[in-house]
């Protein structure tokens, strides 16, 4: 399904899948050519190197056939993946208008490795999950805070103004939130949400802007509003998370439903009833009343927040920018 599909290497997919730049380089023939990953997918992949190594002189001795090496860094648990992939030389032309610098094209010549099929996979599959199952809600509780990762400490900003808020559910496409305000001078307004994800720790500012409102029972001073978050920018990082929880819970339901299933008896034998007195089961504890909302304060509500620090996510770039530098040395 995915195997055609170019992923570009921007600075906020490098982040995501923790790609170690100045650890990929090209091996032909017994020597090596640093390089920089313009884009990849799985029958291919385009990189970026320096012609003045004599590198097109090699590829001809070869007859076209290079290696592409690969270095990825697990964020959670700080160990590094590395592999090679076999590769062919298919086409190059000049990048940017460099005579020295080319953008090869490279046709794998081999199944890639699994761990490369997992870490980019990830990536397309929450990629087209956001837009597939976009209105699908997450309701948060305190199980969906444990397997999300996500903290209590949530802010819109609102004409660049820090706001407490509480977050209700978050989806692809959007949150509902909680906050202090008048509903009439908020709706169509735009904002920028700010989340916090441990393990590892992230933090992301999505744009959005508020779609509709509702009133909050027993609370004037609240009003419930849906952010609807503009697709163009919603960061990668913020989709994995999101795709990672729905995986998560579909597995979980999935088990539970074979699980669940009656027995049913193996033919050719007779079943077996129990002869002594039966023991009664005890009976079984009432499920925990679900944890109330802690409402803030109208004092807490309408206390300032500090501003948080600059996120780390980028837009992804349509192309490799110009004035991009690439460490053209050979690999200690």
């Amino acid at each position: 399904m995915f195997r055609a599909i170019d992923v570009v290497y921007s600075k906020e997919i490098i982040q995501v899948t923790g790609l170690v730049t100045n650890q990929v380089y090209l091996k032909c023939v017994g020597d090596f050519w640093p390089c920089a990953v313009y884009s990849s997918s799985f029958q291919g992949a385009k990189v970026v190197v320096n012609i003045k190594t004599g590198i097109l002189q090699k590829l001809e001795r070869a007859n076209n056939m290079i290696s592409l090496r690969f270095c990825f860094k697990n964020a959670e648990t700080g160990n590094t993946v590395t592999f090679f992939i076999n590769t062919k030389a298919a086409e190059h032309t000049p990048h940017a208008g460099s005579k020295d610098i080319i953008l090869l094209k490279l046709q794998f010549a081999q199944r890639p490795p699994d761990d490369f099929i997992e870490i980019m996979g990830r990536i397309l599959d929450a990629n087209v999950n956001s837009a597939k199952r976009r209105e699908e809600r997450i309701f948060i509780t305190p199980d969906s805070i444990r397997k999300l990762n996500i903290t209590k400490e949530s802010s819109i900003f609102i004409e660049k103004v820090p706001r407490h808020c509480i977050v209700r559910d978050i989806s692809f496409s959007g949150v509902k939130l909680i906050m202090m305000g008048v509903a009439k001078f908020l709706v169509d307004k735009e904002a920028i949400l700010r989340l916090e994800f441990d393990e590892p720790r992230d933090i992301f500012m999505i744009k959005g802007k508020f779609l509709r409102s509702e009133s909050v029972e027993g609370r004037k001073e609240l009003v419930s509003l849906v952010l609807l978050f503009d697709e163009n920018v919603v960061p990668m990082g913020y989709k994995i998370r999101i795709n990672d929880y729905l995986s998560q819970v579909r597995a979980e339901n999935r088990g539970v439903e074979k699980g669940g299933t009656d027995a049913k008896p193996i033919p050719g034998k007779a079943a077996v009833l129990p002869t002594g007195p039966q023991t009664q089961k005890p009976a079984k504890a009432p499920p925990p009343k679900p944890k109330e909302i802690e409402w803030p304060s109208p004092d807490e509500a309408a206390a300032p927040i500090a501003a948080p620090p600059a996120s780390s996510s980028h837009p992804a770039p349509s192309k490799v920018d110009e004035d991009d530098s690439f460490d053209l040395q050979l690999p200690s």
